[in-house]
């Protein structure tokens, strides 16, 4: 290899690895941070382009704009090192991520599968004082052994409390429409119709959520506890044909891409994503492999959406949280 081509690749990789490092250095899984001025995040999927020209045009360097084209992964969001003008998914960099036909992103860096089942639940997390379900949807290919799966919604239990985040079924998408369904007790949460639009819970002074754009974004903080970026996309007609999903007209299966960050969890703590929090976890799955995939799924499965019932539980010591969500007098 050449001198200087060795150069731009050695840079190029401390670049990643500095960017990855400065990600994980805050709390466990943190969702999307605002990014070094090197990098940039772009959508072409909102102008209908593959290509898009970023906006890396710094006059200091006096280069020109770099015209970048997501990775296949992720044709619709990704990540611009500029330098290089080189492109990267957003859930091959951040912890607690997951996206599309359910990717995780485990707290140790690696990236894994796990498709469950459509139509079931699935403990995520689970700890002493916090459990989170997942619900699925899917879609059967005659062709494949498994279910095309997607994350519909959330139960999130923590202290004596519920919230739920879902995904309303939408037959035509529209992006101007909002789709996010979302419930605290039990009782409808209405944000106000703006982007940092807040609603924050009277029984719950540190639970709050906040419109991250008009509709279908949002994110859910418990303070001390969670943070949580969650959008609303659905299977689009490309997304179908690239990946042989056979989405039909009467159904767009909106479901979630969402980013988790923990502040406060256990050294016990367990669920499909959980257990790669703690520090004796152990990677067992081939992460050079094209898909690595955690199986195990009947450990996970639960009953319904909020219950705690999944073979690897932890819920139900709710001392600490007790203390941070009750109303002050």
């Amino acid at each position: 290899m050449a001198p200087q081509k060795l150069v731009l690749v050695l840079t190029i990789f401390v670049a990643v690895c500095s960017l990855a490092a400065a990600l994980d250095a805050k709390p466990k899984g943190p969702p999307t941070p605002k990014l070094p001025s090197k990098y940039q995040t772009i959508h072409p999927g909102k102008s209908g382009k593959r290509n898009q020209v970023a906006a890396c045009d710094d006059p200091k360097d006096k280069k020109k704009p770099c015209t970048a084209s997501c990775p296949k992964n992720c044709p619709d969001e990704c990540i611009v090192y500029c330098e290089a003008c080189m492109t990267f998914c957003l859930c091959d960099f951040y912890p607690g991520m997951s996206c599309g036909d359910p990717r995780f992103t485990g707290a140790d860096g690696n990236n894994f599968y796990f498709h469950g089942k459509k139509d079931q639940d699935f403990c995520i997390v689970s700890d002493a004082d916090l459990h989170i379900n997942a619900h699925f949807i899917g879609k059967r290919n005659p062709a494949m052994s498994r279910d095309f799966t997607w994350i519909q919604a959330l139960g999130i239990r923590f202290a004596d409390h519920s919230l739920y985040m879902g995904a309303q079924k939408t037959i035509k998408w529209d992006d101007d429409v909002d789709r996010l369904e979302l419930t605290f007790d039990g009782m409808p949460v209405t944000i106000p119709d703006e982007i940092d639009g807040q609603w924050q819970s009277k029984a719950v002074p540190a639970l709050t959520i906040t419109r991250t754009s008009m509709t279908n974004g949002v994110r859910v903080e418990l303070k001390g506890v969670f943070d949580i970026l969650a959008k609303v996309v659905p299977i689009t007609e490309k997304d179908s044909q690239i990946h042989n999903y056979g989405v039909t007209e009467d159904d767009s299966l909106a479901h979630f891409d969402i980013g988790f960050k923990f502040y406060d969890l256990t050294d016990d703590v367990h669920g499909v994503l959980g257990q790669t929090y703690r520090t004796n976890y152990v990677n067992m799955l081939s992460v050079t492999a094209n898909m690595p995939i955690m199986g195990g799924a009947p450990n996970y499965v639960s009953s319904n959406i909020f219950a705690t019932d999944c073979k690897v539980a932890r819920f139900g010591r709710k001392a600490a949280i007790s203390m941070i969500t009750t109303t002050t007098s």
